[in-house]
Parts: C-alpha cells; structure tokens; sequence
C-alpha cells in the first residue's frame, strides 16, 4: 500500500478549509484518506468490461396508483366544514407584512 495522502496534502487541503488541525488528526486523516484511495484504486482495477451501466442496485417499481383525474368533493360540502369563508372561497388569516 503506497501512501497516496501524504501529510503535506492534509494540511495543504485543511488550510483551503480553514480547518486547524491536530497533530493526531493530520496523521489520522493521512493515512484514513490513504486507505479510501487504496480502496478506490481496487475498485477501479476491476472488470466491469461485461456490467452494463445501472442507475440504481435494485429494481425500482412504482408503487403507487395511476395518477387519474376523478371528480373532488362538492364545493358547498367542503366549505360547510370550514371555519371562515367568504366569496365561496376558504377565509384565512392575512399573512404578517402583506397589505389588504
């Protein structure tokens, strides 16, 4: 395993952040960050030559109903449950700062 990452990288990268960093912590992130490309660099060795391109994992399945139009409730039923109306409309409280 070659150490990609190397210290000077970490702080190079941590002062573009504006991070203040440890002494523990560049040391950590060195070698945490050496091991993700590590990890990386394997997983792009493989042959994917015979994998066809996938946007997700598994398969996606709609689950829910088809969107059709269907009639709503009657105007008349639906404004006799609310709590203010005016002009055949709901009445709701004005919003703060917006004029009449």
């Amino acid at each position: 395993m070659a150490e990609r990452i190397t210290r000077a990288d970490v702080e190079h990268v941590a002062q573009l952040a504006r991070l203040a960093l440890s002494e523990e912590e560049i040391v950590s992130l060195s070698e945490e960050l050496g091991a993700i490309l590590d990890y990386a660099a394997q997983v792009s060795a493989l042959d994917t030559h015979d994998v066809p391109p996938t946007a997700h994992p598994l398969p996606l399945v709609n689950v829910f109903r088809p969107d059709e139009a269907r009639p709503g409730l009657p105007r008349d039923e639906v404004l006799a449950a609310a709590p203010s109306v005016q002009d055949k409309r709901f009445r709701v409280p004005r919003i703060l700062g917006e004029e009449p």
